[in-house]
């Protein structure tokens, strides 16, 4: 079976890439060197050469909360463009699988919790990435259009915030978790005794490592076809200043941790209820520490610290 993995030199296709490649299957990957699938005639010429019987959509433009509130033109724009060439070229390629990856911010601001996948739309957005989950709620609308109309077996996954090898560390566009590594690591590094991070710290959030995202895939992959999207997550939360505790502590900063509350802190609270993908047999299997001294480590031997 040939896969293509679209989006496979980023965080979440890079590891879904490996994944599949271990279990035995033919991977195509793609990223915007191979196709720039913001080109939409490209696109198509290009499924229609490789005929994938699976395509996998991890690309996507991503940011952190900062990239995201100032850039909403970027994500809603870009992000449409990418998910709708690749899946309309998918379809006019008769791929017969399509597994979409969107993100838990389509989720509303004041959701209850922990999130139910039936909980979509159903009160206003966290305003700071509104832009971007606008364009993942239309890529799962356009998802089970495709299944509506032309029976199409193609499903979507919304997880979690993920981490893991391979993040990216930038903190212009850095999601919380590879900026903290990179603030605590770099701060130790060079011997700085305080370091001040955005908002109050209070705000919860859950953390999936993409290794446990690729095996989600995998197993949705042979078990899963419906309309309705499926949560990936831990069921396990904590607040920042908890976060950036563990953080701090396993990158070796023993220095002040300041806030500064002018910045927002988007979502209060985001913790994904999975008990329809635990159905299937998936769990995730790596501990948040686990991870996060992997994602560390990782950090300290990369290009960036060493410049």
């Amino acid at each position: 079976m040939a896969i293509l993995v679209a989006g496979a030199t980023g965080l979440a296709g890079s590891a879904i890439s490996r994944r599949l490649k271990e279990s035995g299957h033919k991977v195509i990957d793609v990223n915007s060197s191979v196709v720039d699938l913001r080109d939409r005639s490209a696109t198509f010429e290009f499924l229609h050469s490789v005929k994938p019987d699976v395509v996998i959509d991890a690309a996507a433009k991503v940011g952190g909360i900062g990239a995201n509130n100032s850039l909403p033109v970027d994500f809603l724009s870009v992000n449409l463009q990418i998910q709708t060439n690749l899946m309309d070229a998918a379809h006019s390629a008769n791929v017969e699988r399509f597994i979409f990856l969107g993100s838990s911010c389509i989720y509303p601001r004041n959701c209850p919790q922990p999130i139910k996948e039936e909980y979509l739309l159903t009160g206003p957005l966290e305003e700071t990435n509104s832009a971007y989950a606008l364009a993942k709620i239309a890529g799962l609308e356009l998802i089970r259009s495709y299944r509506k109309q032309f029976g199409r077996k193609w499903v979507s996954l919304m997880p979690t915030n993920l981490y893991g090898p391979g993040d990216n560390f930038n903190l212009e566009v850095a999601h919380v978790l590879a900026a903290l590594v990179n603030r605590f690591v770099s701060a130790s590094l060079a011997g700085i005794t305080e370091v001040t991070l955005w908002g109050s710290g209070t705000p919860r959030r859950e953390f999936l490592h993409v290794d446990d995202l690729a095996t989600a895939v995998e197993v949705v992959l042979e078990k899963y076809d419906d309309s309705i999207h499926l949560n990936v997550g831990t069921g396990v939360d904590l607040t920042i200043k908890e976060l950036a505790a563990v953080v701090a502590s396993i990158s070796g900063y023993s220095g002040k941790i300041l806030w500064d509350s002018s910045k927002p802190d988007g979502t209060p609270r985001k913790i994904l209820e999975i008990s329809r993908i635990s159905a299937l047999g998936w769990s995730p299997t790596i501990t948040l520490e686990q991870g996060i001294r992997e994602v560390v480590e990782y950090f300290k031997n990369s290009e960036t610290v060493r410049r």
